[in-house]
């Protein structure tokens, strides 16, 4: 199998508050494939300001290369504001334009023509245009697609959304976006592994994996549905979580073990990061 692991997308500062903290879906996966041992890369865009120079710092800082951060001359780096409200549960203003809405493609060169490699990426990613396109680019040239669904409106397009499902041999969504897309064809209602199999089949996933939080997860690989109760842990803020546990589940599925085993890794981490504030702080 292919063990090299190119994460793409959005890198932002989280402002919280009474704090600024570096993160992005893309980031935060990346930085605990990291420390799991993969061999992984980071390709995403910042400006070339304060929040920018001070990204690309601490990105080094947590052990992930920063070669693929593209820097631009124009556009500020990005950032969202987020409140967590009286569950600890997160909400987002994602400001816009960002310099993560343009990531060249011609620029990933560098880390892209080496070995072959597999591509996790991403919705948010994909709201500007040119890093779109530099993606879809990449999801052509890729082994296998991990595909992280992370529905923030209004950012979201459902045709987007389509497109990286059925480019993707595995796919993770929550338990939420889960009955969302679901009802886009009907499949709500229905039990859950009948309506993941539905989407499975038409859009030939390998893999279908959904977070419940508290309540774990489930996954669903052609006729063999699997899931996982879950850890008790008091939750601080659960920024990242969801990216932690895809991590730990991408991680156990290149180490080639056992779906059980990956949901259970997947839980686990996911648990801690939501039990410490911070989605790369462990």
């Amino acid at each position: 199998m292919v063990s090299r692991i190119i994460s793409i997308g959005e890198t932002v500062w989280d402002i919280f508050p009474d704090r600024e903290v570096l993160g992005g879906a893309p980031l935060n996966a990346a930085c605990h494939l990291q420390n799991l041992g993969r061999d992984v890369s980071l390709i995403s865009r910042v400006g070339d300001d304060r929040l920018g120079k001070a990204a690309r710092h601490q990105i080094a800082a947590l052990g992930v290369s920063a070669a693929g951060i593209q820097v631009d001359e124009h556009l500020p780096t990005g950032q969202v504001d987020v409140r967590l409200d009286e569950h600890n549960e997160p909400h987002f203003e994602i400001r816009e334009p960002a310099a993560w809405d343009n990531i060249i493609y011609a620029e990933t060169e560098p880390l892209t023509a080496g070995p072959p490699f597999c591509l996790l990426f991403g919705t948010l990613g994909q709201r500007g245009a040119v890093s779109r396109a530099t993606i879809d680019s990449l999801r052509h040239r890729a082994e296998l697609c991990f595909y992280d669904v992370n529905l923030r409106p209004p950012f979201t397009i459902r045709k987007l959304v389509e497109e990286s499902m059925a480019a993707s041999y595995m796919v993770k969504m929550n338990e939420e976006e889960f009955l969302k897309i679901t009802a886009w064809y009907g499949f709500n209602g229905r039990r859950r592994e009948e309506a993941g199999q539905q989407l499975s089949q038409r859009f030939k996933i390998g893999v279908l994996v959904v977070t419940l939080g508290a309540g774990g997860g489930w996954l669903l690989s052609g006729n063999e549905f699997v899931e996982h109760p879950g850890f008790t842990v008091k939750v601080v803020d659960t920024v990242g979580a969801g990216d932690a546990f895809f991590a730990a589940f991408i991680n156990g599925f290149m180490a080639e073990q056992p779906w059980a085993e990956c949901l259970s890794a997947a839980n686990l981490l996911g648990s801690e990061v939501a039990a410490r504030p911070g989605a790369t702080a462990l």
